[in-house]
């Protein structure tokens, strides 16, 4: 009872969240709404007893997710969230994509035969799961990811060492760039000039 009511639960919200990605106006909400639909999606294969798929989804969609933002960082060069954007194109023509994608997928699961189950499941399924997909390379793949995404945001680091929200930083280019502007003075506060 309790796996059919967060099942349906997930569900909801991963459709409700895919919906929002082609809403929203701006990137970034865009990215946050298709990071909650992998989650529940995710969430989803766990309640379903798929564990090690269910993990890895959501770990990847994250990372993901988070690689995606600082991107967005390093090539737009100001806060995506405050930039409105319409995230669809040909719309007309991508519904009609969709629709018969959708209706050609749910006839398929419905027509196509399922096949029946060969042999015993392993002893240690999330080992012999992990072995199908990666093989040796699973050791290599967990240490090569976060290097990876340290890189990335090493990077962005270095590009602008100041960040976006640093006063000094500010205060610095405005003096490379000449800017003359006086700083205030006691003696014009009041009006009166020497």
């Amino acid at each position: 009872m309790i796996a059919a009511v967060l099942f349906w639960l997930f569900a909801v919200v991963a459709v409700a969240s895919g919906i929002a990605v082609f809403v929203v106006n701006s990137m970034a909400r865009a990215t946050y709404a298709l990071a909650v639909s992998f989650v529940c999606v995710g969430a989803i294969l766990v309640v379903l007893n798929l564990d090690y798929i269910g993990v890895i989804t959501i770990l990847m969609m994250l990372m993901e997710m988070a690689i995606m933002a600082v991107f967005m960082v390093m090539f737009m060069g100001m806060n995506p969230a405050l930039m409105p954007m319409d995230m669809t194109h040909s719309k007309r023509r991508s519904m009609i994509i969709a629709a018969v994608v959708f209706v050609l997928l749910a006839v398929a699961a419905f027509v196509i035969p399922w096949p029946a189950r060969a042999g015993e499941p392993a002893a240690d399924l999330v080992r012999s799961l992990g072995d199908a997909i990666m093989g040796s390379k699973m050791l290599v793949m967990l240490v090569i990811s976060p290097v990876l995404f340290a890189t990335i945001v090493a990077a962005l680091v270095l590009a602008n060492p100041h960040g976006r929200s640093d006063p000094a930083g500010e205060d610095r280019d405005d003096q490379e760039g000449g800017d003359t502007a006086m700083p205030p003075d006691s003696s014009m506060a009041g009006g009166h000039h020497k």
